[in-house]
């Protein structure tokens, strides 16, 4: 006997060693990754003018200018100007016209997969949202690797950064990384000043090599008419068109940027008109002012590139041979610094390189936020992420890792990542056409005005164009495909981990009365003044006899509160807000009936409204059927065994709460 206690004595110490072991590295890692990324309502930006925003969305948008002019010159070679010049035409007339309608019906910054997942609900609607925050993983993640890459690329060609920093391209880039790691990992938001800083320079030193090299074509002429008698322009007007459209999608990576230029809208000034409808001051905020801004702001933003972008590639198609922009080439990833050292000198060449290293830097930097940004926004919400997922210090840390991984798969390689890179894009913009005719086609039910059914099909044309553009870059190269799906794959893993360890939660965001009566009654049944018994169905007589048999087996004396709940109808929700009605039962005034709508499972709720009214005892009932086919119903429907499940949900709840919370006492019933 003796020897037992010793043993239960040692066992409970030794329990509470190891609890307070736990509880000790649970501390250091809440310290380690105190910083939490803000997913809910935060305190309001301050606002700026359009046009200061430009330059934080042109640090993504702009920086494409660092190797897009010698990937053009790569892919068609002499007719790198006519596939940049259908480059802009699909930009001015394709991506611009989609994502000012964007800008229209998402002014909060949530951009086109937030306008997809609220108009495709259910599992479908989660599938979607995952399939396009893989892509917009790729598209960041790329953006992160494929600047830094870049950004080697300029510095082991400078012939002052080499002597200093080598000629390893990968072991620069990884370093790069790690340094944009540790700058998020501190803690960095970013700043309107610094990315005007970055984009004005960079835009200013490279209007000043094209306008030299323009120049040096003037001066020696026979070089434009050098270029102009390649074999290739033989072939007609209309084979030129041909040749250059099949190339074209290996020139997309140049449409980057809209999607950011929507995500920025918070941070547009909406000028003195607050939040005012237009015809209805009843009806919720909708800041005009902004909007406008924002559709100025891509349509400025498109112009000045695609100014940029025709230019730069006629001169590097006239001064450069596409021999030099090939991988092992000496103008590869760098056509334009390459022009600059040759054509102005080393010195100004060499400013211009640190100008485009630094706005290649900050590129990854908003690729980085904005995967700080996606993560938190809708994997926890989903329940498809662990809790962690919403702290910016193990992100960081994980992104960084990844990055590291591609660029050693890709061997920091400009010309190799560009295909994942207009993979990733592409299917955001695609994305967004689609969105767009939703909306359209949704507004058309209330207006069917010409002008929409206009909208429509012209967006229907849109979206095939960005269809067409993104098969035949997947075609070409896949490998944008094969790291979505990676992605994809991953966080279907990782959400099917999460949602199991998940399940128990309470999953109930939060909860509003249906009246004032019934939160006045709430109010009455709190604090041990009820007996709680949860019920699915029920007449009058079935509620009395319950009563009854409640009473007369379990000496109850008590009043009791019989709980409904009606399920939505979209069960793939993880957390949704409960609305609660309370009445007095007709047979028993001493008796309530709690009606909750709006649950997405039913032990969840039971277990969430207990703690809330933290009654005397709670009556579960058991179902009596196939444990498994239950277990099923559960995860897919929130049904399932309800009295084993509740107990289980709340155990869990109880373990992380403090033990001197007198619980309710908890009676399993055969149905």
């Amino acid at each position: 006997m003796n020897d037992n206690k010793k043993q239960t004595k040692e066992s409970k110490d030794y329990k509470n060693k190891t609890q307070k072991v736990i509880s000790g590295i649970s501390f250091f890692l809440t310290k380690l990754f105190y910083f939490k990324v803000k997913t809910g309502p935060t305190v309001q930006e301050k606002t700026h003018h359009w046009f200061s925003v430009l330059c934080l969305t042109g640090v993504d948008y702009f920086s494409t200018l660092a190797y897009q002019p010698g990937i053009a010159l790569m892919a068609v070679g002499a007719l790198a100007p006519f596939s940049s010049f259908l480059l802009v035409l699909v930009t001015l007339f394709g991506a611009v016209p989609t994502y000012r309608e964007v800008a229209k019906r998402s002014y909060t910054g949530q951009g086109s997969i937030a306008m997809l997942e609220s108009y495709l609900k259910g599992w479908l609607g989660k599938f979607c949202v995952l399939g396009l925050i893989s892509f917009a993983m790729t598209d960041f993640f790329i953006t992160i690797t494929l600047s830094a890459s870049d950004a080697a690329a300029h510095m082991v060609e400078n012939p002052y950064f080499s002597q200093i920093v080598g000629h390893s391209n990968l072991g620069i880039s990884i370093i790069m990384v790690l340094i944009l790691g540790f700058i998020f990992y501190m803690g960095f938001k970013e700043a309107i000043l610094f990315a005007m800083l970055c984009t004005l320079p960079f835009l200013f030193l490279t209007l000043i090599v094209i306008s030299v090299s323009s120049y040096e074509i003037i001066k020696d002429i026979s070089l434009f008419y050098q270029w102009i008698n390649e074999p290739i322009f033989k072939v007609d007007l209309f084979g030129l068109f041909i040749i250059s459209a099949l190339a074209f999608p290996k020139l997309a990576l140049g449409l980057s940027g809209f999607e950011t230029g929507v995500s920025v809208m918070p941070l547009i000034s909406n000028g003195k008109n607050e939040d005012q409808h237009p015809h209805n001051k009843l009806i919720s905020y909708v800041p005009l002012e902004r909007i406008k801004g924002t559709k100025n702001l891509l349509l400025c933003s498109a112009l000045i590139m695609s100014a940029y972008l025709l230019t730069s590639s006629v001169v590097t198609s006239i001064l450069l041979k596409q021999a030099q922009v090939v991988d092992g080439g000496e103008a590869a990833g760098r056509a334009l610094s390459f022009l600059a050292h040759k054509y102005v000198g080393n010195i100004f060449g060499t400013i211009y390189d640190i100008s485009t290293i630094v706005i290649l830097g900050f590129a990854g930097a908003s690729a980085l936020a904005g995967l700080l940004n996606i993560i938190p926004r809708y994997l926890p919400r989903f329940g498809m992420a662990p809790q962690w997922a919403s702290f910016r210090r193990p992100l960081v840390i994980l992104i960084t890792l990844i990055s590291i991984l591609i660029l050693v798969v890709f061997k920091a390689n400009v010309n190799a990542q560009t295909g994942a890179y207009a993979t990733g894009i592409l299917a955001l913009i695609l994305s967004a056409s689609i969105a767009v005719t939703i909306a359209l086609r949704r507004e058309s039910k209330l207006n069917n005005s010409k002008k929409i059914k206009f909208k429509i099909f012209y967006f229907v044309l849109v979206s095939c164009v960005f269809t067409y553009t993104l098969i035949d870059n997947i075609k070409i190269r896949p490998d944008g495909l094969v790291i979505a799906f990676l992605f994809f794959v991953a966080i279907l893993l990782a959400s099917a981990i999460s949602r199991w360890r998940r399940a128990f939660e309470l999953r109930v965001e939060s909860h509003t009365f249906l009246g004032k009566e019934s939160e006045n009654m709430w109010e009455e049944i709190k604090n041990k003044k009820v007996n709680l018994v949860p019920i699915s169905f029920g007449d009058k007589n079935w509620f009395k006899r319950k009563e009854e048999k409640i009473k007369e087996y379990y000496k109850c004396e008590s009043p009791l509160a019989f709980l409904t709940i009606s399920l939505r109808d979209d069960r793939s929700e993880f957390e949704t807000p409960l609305v609660i009605k309370i009445s007095k039962m007709d047979n028993n005034q001493s008796n309530y009936l709690i009606e909750v709508s709006g649950a997405v499972a039913l032990p969840n709720t039971i277990a969430y409204i207990s703690e809330q009214i933290d009654p005397i005892a709670i009556y579960l009932g058991l179902a009596r059927q196939n444990a498994m086919e239950q277990a099923i119903f559960y995860v897919l429907f929130g049904e399932g065994e309800i009295g084993i499940l509740t107990y289980k949900v709340l155990v869990q709840y109880w373990e992380s709460t403090d033990e001197d919370d007198v619980r309710p006492v908890i009676f399993l019933m055969s149905e």
